[in-house]
């Protein structure tokens, strides 16, 4: 769910987890995170396993994307876009909005 300045994931296969994931600001990054790039909660998603996600938003719209999986669905106020996908490699992998918020 993209609200204005943070996403917010919630596992529903997996016994409701719930948690929001705010971008690190300049004060807390250690400098070994990733500027802009780097949050206070990741999206853990398993390997191997056909994955939906479904995005939407609360506010404004927003858009979910991670380039270097080739990601990238609008979240849209009113409105729940679905994508499926397949993780075959391991690894860190970083999502960021891709629309000005509004």
């Amino acid at each position: 769910i993209g609200h204005q300045w943070y996403w917010s994931y919630e596992y529903n296969d997996f016994y409701m987890i719930n948690f929001d994931s705010f971008m690190i600001s300049d004060l807390m990054n250690d400098n070994n995170l990733f500027r802009l790039l780097d949050v206070d909660n990741r999206m853990v998603v398993p390997l191997n396993n056909q994955i939906r996600l479904l995005i939407n938003s609360s506010d404004v719209i927003h858009s979910f994307a991670m380039p270097s999986l080739g990601v990238k669905v609008d979240a849209v106020p009113g409105r729940i876009n679905q994508i499926m996908m397949i993780l075959n490699r391991p690894g860190l992998f970083y999502g960021q909005c891709s629309e000005i918020c509004g």
